[in-house]
C-alpha cells in the first residue's frame, strides 16, 4: 500500500539536504559554502482513523494525512470525505409513490 492520504491525494515528495563548511559572513567569514548534496524522501504524516459521519450514522475507515485531518475537523466529515469520493451521498427519504 502506497504512502497516500485518501483525502487529498498527498504523498511521499523528494529533496535534498545540503552539507556546508565555513562561517557565515555575519560571523566574520567568507560565507557559507555547499560541499555535498544528499537526495531525501519528505514523508507524509499518515494516519489510520475511524471517522463518524453523523448524516450516514456510521464510521468510515480511512488513511488520512494530519493536515486532511484538521480539513475535517473544520468543515465536518460528510462534505470532506463525499469531495474525496470516499462515500457516497445519502440517499433521500422514503418515495412519494
Amino acid at each position: 500500500m502506497s504512502r497516500v492520504c485518501q483525502v487529498s491525494g498527498r504523498g511521499t515528495s523528494t529533496g535534498n539536504t545540503y552539507s556546508r563548511r565555513g562561517l557565515a559572513k555575519a560571523k566574520g567569514g567568507v560565507g557559507r559554502k555547499v560541499t555535498g548534496k544528499t537526495k531525501r524522501q519528505f514523508k507524509v504524516n499518515l494516519l489510520r482513523k475511524r471517522i463518524w459521519v453523523p448524516e450516514l450514522k456510521r464510521y468510515v475507515r480511512v488513511r488520512i494525512s494530519a493536515k486532511a485531518l484538521k480539513t475535517i475537523s473544520l468543515r465536518g466529515a460528510y462534505p470532506v470525505l463525499l469531495e474525496a469520493g470516499l462515500i457516497k451521498p445519502r440517499r433521500s427519504g422514503k418515495s412519494a409513490s
